[in-house]
C-alpha cells in the first residue's frame, strides 16, 4: 500500500481543529500534524506534535519529517516573516495558503481596499488616515460610520460607530494608546443590509464557492454588546438563492480571482469574502485569507469527500472540484466563552459535561488539560456545532446540546440560528 499523505496544519484554535477532524475524515486517510496544536487536537484528533518553536524550526521539522502539505490555518503565519508560503515554497512543500504579498489582502485593509477598487469590485467608500486627527476629519460629523485598524487585530480592530462618542473612544484605543500595536486606520462608508460570509477555495486562475455561512460577532443576544472574535454561526446553501450565489460571484468572486491573477499574487488556499447585502447589491467588507472562525466550525460538517487531496492538489495548482460533496442540510454553531470575554478573559475553570453531549460535534478553541481534566484557557472556549435538514431542527439541536456543557462564567447566546432570520 502506497504511504499516507502527511499534512502539517498550522494553527491551535477551533477553526484548526474543525480542519483537523475534516482532513483526518478524508477518504485518503492522511496522517495529520499541527503546530503549534492544543492538548485537545493532539489528544482528541490524534494530531502529531510537531517538535518547533517558530517559523523557522517549523519549515526543519517540516523538511526532516517529509510533510507533503502544510495547511496555513491561522492568518498571523501567512505575514511572519517572509510568509509561511513563501517559506514552504522554498522548501518545495506545496502550501494550502497564500504567499505573502497576496496575504496582505487580509493583512492590511488599506491594500485590500485598493485592490476592490482597482479591480471595480463592490464595496464602500473608504479614505486611509495616518492618526488620530486624520481619522476625525475624515469621519467629518458623518455617523454611522466603520472604523477599521489596517493591520491584523484578532477580529477586534472594527468598530461600527453610531456616533461620536463612541467614535472618539476607538480611535482613542487604536491610534492614541495602540491597543493593536502601530499602523494606519480606515474610515469607511457604513453599509446597510443583512451580511453573509462566502467562501472560495482558489488555485491561480481557478476556483470552487463553499457552503456560505452568516456569523455572530457580537458577545449579547440581539447583537448587543462589544465585538468579538465571533459567538457562533450558521451554514447550509439555502442561505442565499441561486440568483443571489449568481451574482456574487459574477461580480466580487469571480473579478477578484481575475485581479489576483493579474497582480501576480499567485493566490492558493482558502479566501474568505465577508458581504453586505445592500440594497443596491453584494458589496464586499473584508476579505480573510484562510478560513472564517466559527463559520469553518460550522461549514465543515456539511462538507464530505476527500479533503486532504483537494488541498493537496490545489496547492499544486490542480483544483479538483469532484473530491468534494456538500450537504444541502443546515449546521449551527454556538460558541461557549469564558467568563470576561472578550474584555478580559478568565482561565482554569473546569468543564464538565463533555460525555452528555450525543449528538453533536464539539470543538476545542480555548482548554487545556489540568491535573486530568478539560479547563477553559480563556477566550472563546468550545464550540458545539449540531446539523439538520432544517434550519429550526439544526437550531435547537445544537443550542440542546450545548446547555450540557458547563464551566463557572460561561457565556452563550441563546439566538444563534434564530436572529435574522
Amino acid at each position: 500500500m502506497p504511504c499516507a499523505v502527511k499534512i502539517c496544519v498550522v494553527g491551535k484554535g477551533g477553526r484548526e481543529h474543525a480542519l483537523i477532524r475534516a482532513l483526518r475524515e478524508s477518504e485518503s486517510q492522511p496522517e495529520v500534524f499541527c503546530f503549534p496544536g492544543s492538548d485537545a487536537i493532539h489528544e482528541l484528533e490524534g494530531a502529531g506534535k510537531v517538535e518547533a518553536r517558530d517559523l523557522d524550526s517549523l519549515i526543519t521539522w517540516m523538511e526532516f519529517t517529509g510533510i507533503d502539505l502544510c495547511v496555513a490555518g491561522e492568518e498571523s503565519y501567512l505575514v511572519t516573516g517572509e510568509g509561511l508560503a513563501n517559506r514552504c515554497a522554498q522548501s518545495g512543500i506545496p502550501c494550502w495558503g497564500p504567499p505573502f504579498a497576496a496575504a496582505q489582502l487580509e493583512a492590511s485593509k488599506e491594500f485590500a481596499k485598493e485592490f476592490m477598487q482597482k479591480h471595480q469590485i463592490p464595496t464602500g467608500r473608504a479614505t486611509g488616515c495616518a492618526n488620530y486627527e486624520e481619522a476625525q476629519r475624515a469621519i467629518d460629523g458623518q455617523y454611522p460610520t466603520v472604523l477599521k485598524f489596517d493591520g491584523l487585530a484578532a477580529g477586534k480592530g472594527v468598530a461600527v460607530c453610531p456616533d461620536q462618542e463612541s467614535a472618539d473612544e476607538f480611535l482613542r484605543e487604536v491610534m492614541l494608546e495602540r491597543r493593536f500595536g502601530e499602523g494606519r486606520l480606515l474610515v469607511e462608508e457604513c453599509l446597510e443590509g443583512p451580511e453573509i460570509s462566502i467562501f472560495a477555495a482558489v488555485s491561480g486562475s481557478e476556483y470552487l464557492i463553499l457552503t456560505p455561512a452568516r456569523d455572530y460577532k457580537r458577545i449579547g443576544e440581539g447583537d448587543e454588546g462589544p465585538n468579538t472574535g465571533g459567538m457562533g454561526a450558521v451554514a447550509s446553501r439555502q442561505l442565499a438563492d441561486p440568483e443571489l450565489m449568481k451574482r456574487i460571484e459574477s461580480e466580487i468572486v469571480a473579478p477578484t480571482v481575475r485581479g489576483l491573477e493579474k497582480d501576480g499574487l499567485n493566490y492558493k488556499g482558502f479566501l474568505y469574502f465577508g458581504l453586505m447585502l445592500t440594497q443596491q447589491g453584494p458589496k464586499i467588507i473584508e476579505y480573510n485569507c484562510r478560513f472564517g472562525d466559527p463559520e469553518c466550525q460550522a461549514v465543515m460538517p456539511l462538507v464530505s469527500g476527500d479533503l486532504a487531496t483537494f488541498c493537496l492538489e490545489g496547492a499544486k495548482g490542480n483544483l479538483q472540484p469532484n473530491l468534494l460533496s456538500f450537504s444541502e442540510g443546515w449546521s449551527v454553531c454556538c460558541i461557549l466563552a469564558s467568563a470576561g470575554y472578550p474584555e478580559s478573559s478568565r482561565a482554569g475553570d473546569l468543564i464538565s459535561g463533555f460525555d452528555d453531549v450525543t449528538d453533536a460535534r464539539v470543538y476545542h478553541a480555548g482548554t487545556k488539560k489540568q491535573e486530568g481534566q478539560w479547563a477553559t484557557n480563556g477566550g472563546r472556549v468550545l464550540a458545539v456545532v449540531a446539523g439538520g435538514d432544517t434550519r429550526e431542527e439544526a437550531v435547537e439541536k445544537a443550542h440542546s446540546e450545548a446547555s450540557k456543557i458547563h464551566f463557572e462564567g460561561s457565556q452563550r447566546r441563546r439566538d444563534i440560528g434564530r436572529l435574522h432570520f
